[in-house]
């Protein structure tokens, strides 16, 4: 209850800004709360509080342009990965700010996102969208060119049990991947189940959510967990 009371005062903050797209680091802070993992992140105002955070976090590090009227990073030019020193995540820093305000000059920066850099595992996608007769619809799907390219999804309307989840992770062509192809291990499809549960909970608690997305989740082998690198939340 504490969690949700925390969730509703980020969704209300937004709200009171006349927003309704949250910010990178105000959906995690979403995620942290509910109970799904992201990685260690901080907010960094400039080069040198980067660097900082950098150090304190340990390299590898992604850095991450943080604003509201940019929501597709990577357009952007916005995201920089596998940062190993202070010098590249200085320069970094200065690249990133360039970009976002040729890419949007009017966009207010406020600042980028310092975060550990995760590496392997399986990438997944777990997404919401609200449809105006069936209300809120789950997404879930291998991520890469399997949902970019080969739209190879799986829709299901809420409330979900775990048989419906099952479903989800059958339907998909890439299912094979998750439960273990030639030499791979299986991934951790419990944890998967969860997340997938947790932002169904979400959903349902706060009708204000019009769209989610949780874009990769990275899945390690069994009884290893998942993490989501990305998230994006837009309000009604």
């Amino acid at each position: 209850m504490e969690a949700m009371q925390t969730v509703g005062s980020i969704i209300k903050n937004v709200k009171n800004e006349n927003r309704k797209t949250l910010t990178e680091i105000e959906s995690k802070e979403i995620l942290n709360e509910i109970g799904i993992a992201t990685p260690r992140f901080e907010l960094a105002t400039t080069a040198d509080e980067a660097v900082l955070f950098a150090d304190k976090l340990g390299y590898p590090v992604v850095l991450k342009i943080v604003s509201p009227e940019i929501t597709h990073k990577s357009d952007a030019n916005g995201v920089m990965l596998n940062l190993l020193s202070a010098n590249e995540v200085k320069n970094a820093f200065s690249k990133i700010i360039n970009n976002a305000f040729k890419y949007d000059e009017s966009a207010r920066v406020l600042g980028v996102s310092v975060q550990t850099m995760i590496k392997k595992g399986t990438e997944v996608i777990i997404g919401m969208k609200r449809d105006e007769n069936f209300g809120p619809v789950l997404l879930f799907g291998l991520g890469g060119i399997f949902v970019e390219l080969l739209k190879d999804v799986s829709l299901k309307v809420l409330p979900l049990d775990d048989v419906d989840i099952d479903k989800m992770f059958a339907e998909i062509k890439g299912g094979k991947i998750l439960n273990g192809y030639r030499n791979s291990k299986p991934a951790d499809l419990e944890e998967l189940k969860q997340i997938i549960k947790k932002v169904a909970q979400l959903s349902s608690e706060y009708p204000e959510i019009f769209e989610l997305e949780l874009n990769p989740v990275l899945v390690q082998e069994k009884d290893k967990g998942a993490i989501a690198l990305d998230a994006r939340i837009i309000l009604q």
